[in-house]
Formats: structure tokens, sequence, C-alpha cells
């Protein structure tokens, strides 16, 4: 991925979007990726902030839920073999992360990293919901 082009960078970060339990998130191990860390770093940065994290800003996928996001993601499906369960995080907690990790990739991608409009005027698709509790 080429961080320099902005519209680049945007589509890339728009396809790890997805819609669970109704809300817009993007998995941990995709964060890690973008944020150019191991997905173990950035879950051990959340754990010691995790002041910082309500419930509206990250949570834990179910056994369930998991099996879908893998089931639909064919980039994810190393996570079929962990067991761990993911966390995802919101827009906000997607920030928040920014904030707690100290690598000098996360310092270029938070600034691309502002969440796509649900809507847009020129018809643009959004992500479809993986599923619905």
């Amino acid at each position: 991925m080429n961080h320099k082009d902005p519209k680049t960078t945007m589509i890339y970060v728009e396809s790890l979007i997805q819609v669970i339990r109704n809300q817009r998130v993007i998995v941990d191990a995709d964060l890690a990726k973008l944020y150019g860390v191991a997905t173990k770093r950035l879950n051990e940065q959340v754990k010691r902030n995790l002041n910082r994290f309500p419930t509206d800003f990250m949570f834990q996928l179910s056994s369930i839920e998991k099996e879908e996001v893998v089931a639909n993601c064919d980039h994810l499906k190393a996570l079929k073999f962990s067991k761990a369960l993911p966390q995802v995080f919101t827009e906000h907690g997607v920030l928040m992360a920014a904030n707690v990790l100290n690598s000098p990739k996360e310092a270029e991608m938070s600034v691309f990293v502002a969440w796509p409009p649900e809507t847009t005027s020129r018809g643009r698709r959004l992500p479809v919901p993986v599923f619905l509790n």
C-alpha cells in the first residue's frame, strides 16, 4: 500500500471496515497492520490503557462472530486458528489506539485513518453488514 497517496490509502482503509453489531469496526489484526505493529503489541497497549477504551470504542467478538468474520474476509483466515477472540475497534477506538501506540507508522497513518462517511453524494459502496445482533 502506498501511504503517500491519500486516495489509495482511504480506499484501503474503507476495505477494512466491517459492520458488526450494527457498528462500523476494524478488526485488531487489520488495525495493527495499518499502524505497523504486531497485533500482540496493539492488544498489549490497549490492555495497559483499558480505561481509555470503553465499550463504545472497542469490544471483543464472540466465537460465532469470529467464525463469520473469518468466513467473509479472506485476508483474516489466519484468525481461524487463533485461540484468542479478536478485538474490534469503532471509529473512536481507532483514534484512541493511535494515541496509545508509539510507532513511526502510527503517526503517518493517523492522518489517513479518518472514518469514511456512511453515505456519499457520489453513491460510493458502503461496507455490507456481515451480521447483525
